[in-house]
């Protein structure tokens, strides 16, 4: 991750910004920062998430959406690109022809840990997620074998620590049966 430029840009700069690369970017305090782009274990553990949120979604009939790598306004000049969050059919209604970054706060934000996002997502989204009203934040943590869930309560996150076995006891969707192990081992690649 690395800044790209001294410009200082607007949240609409950013929603406007175009440039001939496939180079993808948050906005943190008005800079465009380049994100690398993610491991292939990154993209196995998202996509086994996406499967599953839609699934659980999909069998429960709920009017909601799993979106991946879309864009959540997390302030005044800040905008991230988490890997993957759960929002309302409504507020994905109100985007459907304009730029995926959504200024209503998403339900269930889940960010995938690597080792140049680590403060990242443990610190910085945490407060930030915290502050735009994010009712549950789940960090997927490979190198550890962790997730962390955080509910918030009272405009802070509650934090749980999961490791392998353990299911994940999430408040939004009490019924989904989900362990550590199950979400970790889709991001290896059997021989």
């Amino acid at each position: 991750m690395r800044e790209t430029s001294e410009k200082i840009y607007s949240f609409e700069d950013y929603c406007h910004y175009k440039n001939d690369s496939e180079n993808r970017y948050e906005l943190v305090d008005g800079q465009l920062i380049l994100m690398n782009p993610p491991t292939v274990r990154h993209f196995l553990l998202a996509k086994c998430l996406e499967k599953i949120f839609d699934q659980f979604i999909a069998k429960n009939a709920l009017p909601l959406l799993c979106f991946r790598e879309a864009g959540v306004r997390t302030g005044w000049r800040k905008s991230r690109l988490p890997d993957i969050f759960i929002t309302t059919q409504e507020a994905a209604l109100e985007l459907l022809d304009q730029s995926a970054i959504f200024q209503i706060p998403p339900i269930l934000i889940v960010e995938i840990v690597s080792p140049e996002s680590v403060t990242r997502d443990y610190r910085y989204k945490r407060s930030e997620y915290a502050a735009l009203g994010v009712s549950e934040y789940w960090i997927v943590d490979p190198n550890h074998e962790k997730i962390t869930i955080l509910l918030l309560e009272d405009g802070l996150y509650e934090e749980t620590v999961y490791y392998l076995s353990d299911k994940l006891r999430s408040l939004l969707f009490p019924n989904l049966d989900l362990t550590v192990e199950k979400v970790l081992i889709s991001g290896n690649l059997t021989q």
